[in-house]
Order: structure tokens, then C-alpha cells, then sequence
């Protein structure tokens, strides 16, 4: 009869491949050293004044905050509070990234799941003088190399949808694509549909290796 119930033995139903039970750690609160770039927890006495100075002052500075929750700031005074709030924050774990010992841009680890082994990089951006100069590569890889060194099977990258700078940039970096959340988010008043990219444990050797060939051209 059509429709009609028929037993299912569970043996014939598809399942995942079983995953080996391995202990990860969260982002530690330490620097990520590079050859152009380091990755330095957040210290408002140190970097809120270069930070101020990266990310304003001109239209170019100001497009950095449109897709940001925070920001613009209105004064080095202003980014400084705002630093301040952030040193006792584990999630997000935020670093500034400095380039010859400078502060150009920030970024950090976020919804960490240390159970599923999975994390984000996000609240990334940069001064304009520095940004597409490898600053980011270089960021990017050292934080994707420390996840999946510790053990991570996924990072993610998420942005607003409409912010196609931000998208270019997850996929020149290796994440794949994986589709868009729609209403997922209110920002400064705005809906936020949500786009989704991720680069996860076994692609992880080819994506080091497009990285570092990038480095090393640049």
C-alpha cells in the first residue's frame, strides 16, 4: 500500500565516520610571531593610540567600521575604554596585529567550541595603508596553523553578506563557501544575513601551502 510504515533496521541507515576523542585547549592569551606580522593579546596602554590612528581619519579609514558592530570611535580616548573592555574577554580572545612594532589591525579566536574542536577567526580588520599588503595572509595563517596544530577539525569565517570585500577575502584565504543565514543578525539597526565559509581539518595542508607560496611571491 502506498504510504504505508515499513521497519527500518538501523544497521542499513548512513552515518558519519567515527571521530577519534582528542582533548583541545582554547586560544591561549600569547603572542603568534611571524616574519611580517605579530599577533599580540590586547593592551589598551599600547596600542590604542596606533589602532586610532590606523582605522580613521579619512572615508577610507571610516569604511573599515561599516560592517563592524563598534566603531568608529571618536577619539584615541574612545578606542582606548573600548580596548579596556575587551583585555578580560576569552571569547572573543582578541589580538592586535602589528607589523615592525606597530598596531595596523586587529583580530581574534571566537565561539569556541573546544568539544566539536571548532572555532572562528573574526572581528578582523585593518588601517587602509595596510591592508592587501600580506599583513592579513600572513595573520591568518599563523591563527589557522595554531587551530589545527592544537588539534581544531574546523575554523570558520563568517561576515555580513553584503560585505564583498570581506567575502573575497575568506576565499583568497582558503575558506569554502557554505551558504548565507538569512536574518541572522541586527547590526548597528541593520539586518545582517550571514555568509558562511569554513576550512576544515583535511583540506587544512593544501590551504598552508597556497598561503605560504603567497607569502613567499609577496
Amino acid at each position: 500500500m502506498t504510504g504505508e510504515w515499513s521497519p527500518v533496521d538501523p544497521d542499513d541507515l548512513p552515518v558519519g565516520q567515527p571521530v577519534p576523542e582528542v582533548r583541545v585547549d582554547p586560544p591561549a592569551r600569547a603572542m603568534l610571531r611571524g616574519s611580517l606580522v605579530t599577533l599580540e593579546p590586547v593592551d589598551p596602554d599600547r596600542h590604542a593610540e596606533e589602532l586610532f590612528a590606523a582605522a580613521h581619519g579619512s572615508p577610507a579609514a571610516d569604511a573599515v567600521w561599516t560592517y563592524m558592530p563598534y566603531g568608529p570611535f571618536p577619539d584615541a580616548g574612545g578606542m582606548r575604554t573600548w580596548l579596556a573592555s575587551l583585555t578580560a574577554s576569552e571569547d572573543p580572545l582578541f589580538f592586535a596585529v602589528t607589523r615592525d612594532g606597530r598596531a595596523i589591525g586587529m583580530t581574534s579566536y571566537l565561539n569556541v567550541d573546544t568539544a566539536m574542536r571548532r572555532l572562528e577567526i573574526g572581528h578582523i580588520w585593518y588601517g587602509p595603508a595596510d591592508q592587501r599588503t600580506g599583513a592579513n595572509t600572513e595573520a591568518c595563517l599563523l591563527m589557522l596553523r595554531w587551530a589545527f596544530d592544537a588539534g581544531y577539525r574546523r575554523v570558520e569565517w563568517k561576515c555580513d553578506a553584503l560585505n564583498a570585500r570581506s567575502r573575497a577575502a575568506a576565499e583568497r584565504l582558503g575558506f569554502g563557501f557554505e551558504g548565507v543565514f538569512r536574518r541572522h543578525m541586527i547590526v548597528k539597526g541593520r539586518n545582517r544575513d550571514t555568509a558562511w565559509f569554513s576550512v576544515v581539518d583535511e583540506g587544512w595542508p593544501q590551504v598552508r601551502r597556497q598561503l605560504e607560496a603567497r607569502l613567499a611571491s609577496a
